[in-house]
């Protein structure tokens, strides 16, 4: 037997490949952990090191990767404190023991056959996201990851079991979130917003206290109140979560789900001598938005979509009051011009928020038809078409851009009285 077949021989497909194949789907991603061999005789055979932390390594024709069975001990705060033993005498289930869930923690030999010695097969059966032992509590990460399975798997019917959920409220009260780096709360967020049920993901954190430190614009929007004739659903938290719900029906686009979630922030700060009404919200809500972008590391095109839905949503709600110049500015605040598929996005993300509403899930929104067509006719205004007459103490480039103007202006104005009248 070669050293490579003796490898594979000694290695076990675990995680998300083996839960993936239980519940009928397709694996992203294959990984595997290697029990009884050291980091020389994998390099010895072909594999191509890899690990910072700890030992893991490709292999040398898949290119999947292999990792040496390993436990660990806590060291330090956050998901990077803890210090590893990766050694020959270190057990698959010593290995699967500090997994986060049990349906994570079941392996598969190179015959097929399920090793399980934390009955996940079980709790898979039974949909329960349960932690596998206390050790869940020494990576603050697992609270978010959690929520992130709870929000992926609950088209199956997964739901947090009670003691679950009661040592992630512990973890929360510790403070532990605090030691966390945004980029690793982004990617578990990301992952939950791609997820056929984003809401979920706020869903299980709120109660627990779990959105105070990473997310406290999106949970200071809970308990606010907003006028009822408009929003029958009352409460701002949850007019946030059925626009995520209206979002994810009509996008699988991360920016446009992320700017969805941001979209109302400014409700969360309104004074409140003045509530349910939130005037001036929408400018209000801008430095929230920029806050939480800098907290989370969130990448910049989404960054940028978030502050103009934040900044612009109740514009594109009354867009059929707004004088054709008018539309026409908007379009440049927007970036319109230049940036048109970021607007069209723009756009479906304010149909969610009008949408995202008790009884209001089905009404019509032309008014992003509307602003489509209109931005589709003053695209198709070209200054070669244009009749230009240089003016006096006018530079060519300001009288080149007046004239554009008025002419995307009456474009628009036709568009206006197309949709007006039908």
């Amino acid at each position: 037997m070669s050293q490579l077949s003796r490898i594979e021989k000694s290695s076990y497909l675990v995680g998300g490949a083996v839960r993936d194949k239980l519940l009928g789907l397709s694996p992203k991603d294959l990984d595997w952990v290697v029990v009884g061999i050291t980091p020389q005789e994998m390099v010895r055979a072909g594999f191509i090191a890899v690990g910072q932390d700890f030992p893991v390594f490709l292999h040398p024709h898949s290119r999947e990767e292999y990792a040496l069975a390993r436990t660990e001990r806590k060291s330090g705060h956050g998901y990077k404190g803890f210090e590893f033993y990766a050694a020959t005498d270190v057990t698959l289930e010593s290995d699967l023991l500090r997994r986060d869930l049990t349906i994570n923690a079941i392996a598969e030999d190179h015959y097929g056959t399920l090793r399980d010695p934390f009955n996940g097969e079980s709790d898979l059966q039974q949909r329960i996201l349960r932690h596998v032992s206390d050790a869940f509590a020494e990576d603050p990460l697992r609270v978010f990851r959690a929520a992130r399975f709870a929000a992926q798997l609950s088209y199956f019917g997964f739901t947090i079991a009670k003691e679950t959920c009661a040592l992630m409220a512990d973890i929360v009260k510790s403070n532990e979130l605090a030691h966390l780096v945004g980029e690793r709360v982004w990617q578990e967020t990301a992952k939950a917003l791609n997820s056929n049920n984003p809401r979920q993901f706020f869903e299980v954190l709120q109660p627990l206290g779990g959105l105070k430190h990473w997310f406290p614009e999106v949970d200071q929007l809970f308990g606010v109140p907003q006028r009822a004739d408009y929003h029958p659903e009352v409460d701002t938290g949850l007019h946030t979560l059925l626009c995520l719900d209206k979002i994810t029906e009509k996008t699988d686009n991360l920016d446009t789900r992320y700017a969805v979630l941001c979209h109302d922030l400014g409700k969360g700060i309104t004074p409140a001598d003045i509530l349910p009404s939130h005037k001036g919200h929408e400018k209000s809500g801008i430095p929230l938005v920029k806050r939480l972008n800098d907290r989370l590391k969130v990448p910049k095109t989404a960054q940028k979509l978030a502050e103009k839905v934040c900044e612009f949503h109740l514009h594109i709600h009354r867009a059929f009051e707004l004088k054709p110049s008018t539309l026409l500015k908007l379009f440049y605040q927007t970036d319109a011009f230049r940036n048109p598929d970021r607007f069209a996005t723009l756009l479906l993300a304010c149909e969610a928020d009008a949408q995202g509403r008790t009884n209001f899930e089905n009404r019509p929104y032309p008014q992003r038809q509307y602003c489509l067509d209109a931005l589709q006719a003053a695209l198709e205004v070209k200054t070669s078409q244009l009749q230009i007459k240089q003016k006096p103490n006018k530079a060519q480039g300001l009288v080149i851009r007046e004239a554009l103007d008025q002419a995307r202006v009456k474009a628009i104005k036709t568009v206006q009285s197309r949709h007006t009248t039908t």
